[in-house]
């Protein structure tokens, strides 16, 4: 490039100068993925129009602001004409490292046009009319793909999902289909099989994520369990075949993975105390800042120290029941305030008498103390009578997709695939 060139040469090896009367228009179809950066200008030998257009595409650095991206490219007045222009519908003051724009400036010295890519699917964009910039945001839509995989379980949920060609999301997606029935931290054996049929979100043809779990089977020995999604007019779950949900009112673990170092026991040598004493709780061995969730709906009953427990969250949920979460790192809740199901609450920590970090998971219900791994949890009420028609059509569909998972991981104890008549649950 011309030594006499205005532009900075920092600019010119950070974006792709592209001098063609098509610049403008091209950035009015932005791709919301990081654009591609050339190690040196590309510049298009074209007629005399083509000249006085010049276009700055690249992607937002970290710790960059809207001005500091465009500096020397535009003014300062210009920039903050930028963001007011876009004011209405996105605010540019808030932009996102690695992110896309592109700009294009005319003849005139102003800018014609102007894209952020605000995510995957929604593209800002400021067009030039007149004396004014006009924006707009463009939204996209994903290419819902459905696909079906199975896997048998010969170390983890995770291997056996990498396995079958997917990724690590869907383990834990399908994990918590199921967390109200399995606690995978312990109740999975080597042979256990799943199959899922679950939706891929797709754009221009490429995989960006997993969409809604829409069937999947587990089995667990001699135990088949299956769930179908339902969206009905009450909102969303997974349900068995006799229109029973999964969701229960209060989740088998309070950790998505991790691993029992301790279990229920009214005699336990204690490993710091030196002598026996009741263990009427549940050790799961994870490390310091694994999340910790809520196991049910309730009120925060304290939130504090609570001597050889230490850092300590206890739950108060309906019909007498009470939690307590043990030895945390640290506490994101407030004594008096209401959780949900799966709400954080806290981190795995080695807080109070503790030789390692863990969590340390009890319950009770009306002062006397349960096993979590063995208590029959409640369940949630079962799919409405007006919503069964829907209900019905629905889990026929759903579950005849998983009779594409390979055929080698289906095994006998599955439930067939013919409509399941309905239990009066209410009865």
């Amino acid at each position: 490039m011309a030594r006499d060139d205005p532009w900075p040469q920092a600019i010119v090896l950070k974006a792709r100068f592209v001098l063609s009367a098509f610049g403008a228009l091209s950035l009015l179809l932005l791709p919301t993925r990081p654009a591609r950066r050339l190690e040196a200008p590309l510049a298009v030998a074209t007629a005399a129009p083509a000249a006085s257009f010049r276009v700055l595409r690249g992607s937002i650095e970290r710790n960059a602001t809207l001005a500091r991206t465009l500096a020397g490219a535009l003014s300062p007045a210009a920039i903050q004409g930028l963001v007011e222009a876009a004011r209405p519908v996105h605010d540019l003051a808030r932009i996102s490292v690695g992110r896309p724009f592109g700009l294009a400036i005319g003849p005139d010295g102003l800018v014609a046009a102007f894209t952020y890519g605000i995510d995957e699917l929604r593209t800002l964009r400021l067009t030039r009319r007149g004396d004014a910039l006009l924006p707009e945001v463009v939204t996209r839509s994903y290419d819902v793909e459905v696909a079906t995989a199975a896997g048998t379980i010969t170390s983890s949920l995770f291997g056996a999902v990498t396995e079958s060609g997917e990724e690590d999301q869907l383990a834990l997606d399908l994990a918590e289909v199921f967390a109200w029935d399995v606690d995978f931290n312990t109740e999975i054996q080597r042979g256990d099989s799943f199959r899922v049929a679950f939706e891929k979100m797709c754009l221009d043809g490429r995989f960006l994520r997993y969409g809604r779990i829409l069937s999947a089977e587990f089995v667990r020995g001699s135990r088949a369990l299956r769930a179908v999604r339902f969206d009905g007019p009450g909102g969303s779950g997974y349900y068995a075949p006799d229109g029973t949900p999964l969701r229960k009112a209060f989740l088998r673990s309070p950790l998505k993975f991790s691993r029992i170092s301790s279990g229920f026991s009214h005699k336990r040598l204690h490993p710091i105390l030196g002598r026996f004493t009741a263990h009427l709780g549940i050790d799961y061995a994870a490390p310091t800042g694994t999340p910790v969730q809520a196991a049910a709906d309730a009120v925060v009953g304290l939130a504090g120290w609570l001597k050889g427990y230490g850092q300590t969250v206890r739950l108060r949920h309906a019909n007498g029941y009470e939690t307590l979460y043990g030895h945390l790192s640290r506490i994101d809740v407030r004594t008096g305030r209401r959780v949900s199901q799966g709400d954080r609450i806290g981190a795995v920590g080695a807080t109070g008498l503790a030789t390692g970090p863990h969590l340390d998971y009890r319950m009770t219900r009306n002062g006397v103390f349960l096993n979590p791994l063995t208590v029959d949890l409640p369940p949630a009420g079962p799919v409405a009578d007006e919503d069964w028609p829907a209900f019905e059509t629905a889990r026929d569909q759903r579950l005849a997709l998983l009779e594409g998972a390979p055929a080698a991981v289906r095994t006998a104890a599955a439930a067939p695939s013919v409509p399941t008549p309905r239990i009066n649950l209410r009865q």
